[in-house]
């Protein structure tokens, strides 16, 4: 199992502050390939473990929400599978999002971390705390990030995030005692 990178010591320090958890989609969320059935259908294939560490991170108090440049109803699906009740689709402006994101959310920028991979998402993850990307981010986005898991996009990346967000945070026993609790 690959260990997620650990925080530097000044983003750690941001990382404890962060309460809400903020995703791209394709590329973070799935492995950013688009699949087109030849009726026209779209097809997106997500991560059952990505999945269970946004659950986790949920139980543990962090918040988690959706900004992604497409719209998609597997996307819809998928959040409301996930209870992620801050779900933004179809915008490429996604600062201009992430200001509906602050409104709705009540949060301010510094507690706030965003997950992506390409340059849509460079102005978001510049304006929040603590910026990550997958292993298969843009160069210019990795350049940015607080941290760089060792998966790449829709393959745990999110799980790594998630992982070391709650280790930073000195959660990460807790997350992990429910399933460790043996009668």
């Amino acid at each position: 199992m690959n260990r997620p990178q650990a925080f530097s010591p000044a983003a750690i320090a941001r990382a404890q502050r962060i309460t809400l958890l903020c995703l791209d989609v394709d590329g973070v969320l799935t492995d950013g390939h688009l699949i087109y059935t030849a009726d026209g259908q779209e097809a997106k294939a997500f991560n059952t473990q990505d999945g269970a560490a946004i659950k986790l991170a949920q139980r543990q108090g962090l918040e988690v929400a959706i900004i992604t440049g497409r719209e998609s109803p597997m996307v819809t699906r998928r959040a409301d599978e996930l209870g992620i009740r801050l779900c933004y689709q179809g915008s490429e402006a996604k600062d201009e999002v992430l200001a509906q994101l602050l409104i709705d959310s009540g949060r301010s920028p510094e507690t706030i971390a965003h997950m992506g991979d390409d340059l849509a998402d460079l102005k978001v993850m510049r304006r929040v705390g603590l910026g990550l990307a997958p292993a298969n981010a843009h160069p210019v986005v990795a350049a940015y990030a607080d941290l760089i898991t060792e998966a790449p996009g829709g393959a745990g990346a999110v799980r790594e995030a998630v992982e070391a967000l709650l280790t930073a945070q000195d959660r990460w026993a807790d997350a992990l005692a429910p399933y460790l609790d043996v009668p």
